[in-house]
Order: structure tokens, then C-alpha cells, then sequence
């Protein structure tokens, strides 16, 4: 009798002759050999090009060959990227400095130029430009000792000062704008005003009103040894910087704020700064904590 393995072997040649065909139907697992044969029958393997296969497959390299060309390129544009923004930041970035209430500051430029910064005030400029234009911005009470050189300007929100290298203060507070020259030359342009100021000599704008004093004998601004003076001075200017120089707030009841004041008041001692300000005036005060009242 035919072994079962020279049975399949025929049946799956189609060589079996009608015998055979009867015992390899005979098997125990004839059914199963017949389902196995149908499967792969009916199993078809892909159609493979050879010609489309390569066209995909160089496609695939020459771009995995293009990304990683660009891949240095794109990494040097984005260290690039991040260089030029940090140049511009820190280029563009200007220096800032404040002072709070009661509080005073040096202040040394990079052309050793120097500047005291009164009380409740702000200073900014730009170091990185200050080759090329010496400029700074000021709100608030600054007194410069600019060195010689090139155009150097303070620039307010009242108007701009222009020196070459000098001393000179410059006070700008709400309704208040204040220019003294104590060495050099000094240029104020307001709006449409074009002022030249000598040493001893000071321009005030209060309240929209130009003023040019007489000349003084003083070689520096009183607030740098502790003492705010004022000339002809409202007093609600006299009361502003109070405010600047104590932590605290004043009020009034029933006082012309607009009487004019001149003295000064020390910047240590509260009470006598007070009694500095209203004796003058016929005034009295009180206290609550920080808030004061004059009337």
C-alpha cells in the first residue's frame, strides 16, 4: 500500500490514478488536506515591478538625503534666529532706575557721567546706544554732571534739555517743569520755546506759565544735602513734594492751595518739615498716621 506522504505528494502534483484518488480520500485527514489546498489556492501573493519598486525606493533615499542635508542648515538658522533676537533684545533693552518715596539714588552713565536721582523719580537709558546718542529719559528730579563729549539730552515730558558738558538739575513734576544751569550751557526747548540758560540761571514752567529766574549764587540743588527749597512756589507743588519726600498724604480744608510759598523744609524730620511749610502760610496741620490736613 501507497505510504499517506507519496499519496499527498501525488495528489498535490495531480498524479493520482483513480485508485489512489479512492485511498488518499480514505485518509483521516482528508478533509482537512482539502481545505489546506483550497486556502492556498486561493491565497495570491502581490504583484511585484522591479522597475516601480526601485523609482519608490530611490524616491524615499533622495529625500531622506535632502532632509538630512537641510538638517544642518536648519539648526544654523535657528541658532541664527536665536543670536539676532537676543542682539536685538539686549541692544533695544534701556536701563531703568527708580527711586520711591523718601528715597535718593546715584546713578553713574557709561561715559562716567553722573546723576543723582531725587525722590520719586525715573531714570532710563540705553547703554548699548550711548556711543552714538547720549540720551536719557526723566520723570521726576535729577541733578547731571555730564561729562564733554558729543549732544547729550534729558528728555521730559515738558521738553527736552541739550548740553555738551555741564551741571545742571532738572525737576519735572505734574504742572511743574524746572531747568537750573550751575556750570555751562544749557538748551531747553518747550514746545516752540527755544531757551539758552548760563550758569546761576533757571527756567520754570508751572502751570503752563514760563518763567526765567535771576541769576543765583547756589553751585548745586538743595535736595542733595536734604532740603527742598522753593521759590514762589505754589503750595500745592510745596505739598507735592512733601509727598515725595515723607510717606504720606495731605489734604486741605479750606486753603488756597494756589498762595505762593518760598523757604524750604529738611527732608529728616517730618514735624519740622511741616511747621517749615504752614508757620509761613499762618497754617496749621494734624496728623493721623500718614494722612496730615492742613488748614
Amino acid at each position: 500500500m501507497m505510504k499517506r506522504e507519496e499519496l499527498i505528494k501525488k495528489w498535490l502534483d495531480n498524479n493520482l490514478t483513480t485508485e489512489e484518488q479512492k485511498t488518499f480520500e480514505q485518509l483521516e485527514d482528508y478533509k482537512d488536506l482539502i481545505r489546506m489546498n483550497s486556502a492556498l489556492n486561493n491565497f495570491k501573493a502581490p504583484e511585484f515591478s522591479m522597475e516601480n519598486n526601485y523609482k519608490g525606493l530611490k524616491t524615499k533615499i533622495d529625500s531622506n538625503k535632502s532632509i538630512d542635508w537641510y538638517k544642518p542648515l536648519l539648526k544654523i538658522a535657528a541658532v541664527l534666529a536665536i543670536c539676532f533676537s537676543v542682539y536685538y533684545y539686549t541692544t533695544t533693552l534701556d536701563t531703568k532706575v527708580n527711586t520711591d518715596i523718601a528715597e535718593k539714588t546715584q546713578i553713574v552713565l557709561p561715559d562716567a557721567s553722573t546723576v543723582a536721582l531725587n525722590a520719586n523719580s525715573y531714570l532710563s537709558f540705553n547703554e548699548s546706544h550711548w556711543s552714538k546718542n547720549r540720551e536719557v529719559t526723566l520723570d521726576g528730579e535729577a541733578f547731571f554732571k555730564v561729562a564733554k563729549g558729543q549732544q547729550f539730552d534729558v528728555i521730559t515730558n515738558d521738553g527736552t534739555v541739550s548740553v555738551l558738558g555741564t551741571q545742571f538739575n532738572v525737576k519735572q513734576r505734574k504742572n511743574y517743569f524746572e531747568v537750573t544751569c550751575y556750570e555751562g550751557l544749557v538748551a531747553v526747548k518747550n514746545n516752540e520755546e527755544f531757551v539758552k540758560l548760563k550758569p546761576g540761571f533757571s527756567l520754570r514752567i508751572i502751570d503752563g506759565k514760563l518763567l526765567v529766574n535771576e541769576k543765583e549764587i547756589a553751585t548745586q540743588p538743595t535736595w542733595l544735602r536734604g532740603e527742598s527749597s522753593f521759590k514762589n512756589a505754589s503750595l500745592q507743588h510745596v505739598i507735592s513734594e512733601l509727598e515725595n519726600q515723607y510717606n504720606i498724604k495731605v489734604t486741605v480744608e479750606k486753603v488756597d492751595t494756589s498762595r505762593s510759598f518760598t523757604g524750604s523744609f529738611a527732608h529728616n524730620n517730618l514735624d519740622l518739615a511741616l511747621q517749615s511749610v504752614t508757620i509761613p502760610l499762618n497754617l496749621s496741620y494734624s496728623k493721623s498716621g500718614n494722612s496730615i490736613v492742613f488748614k
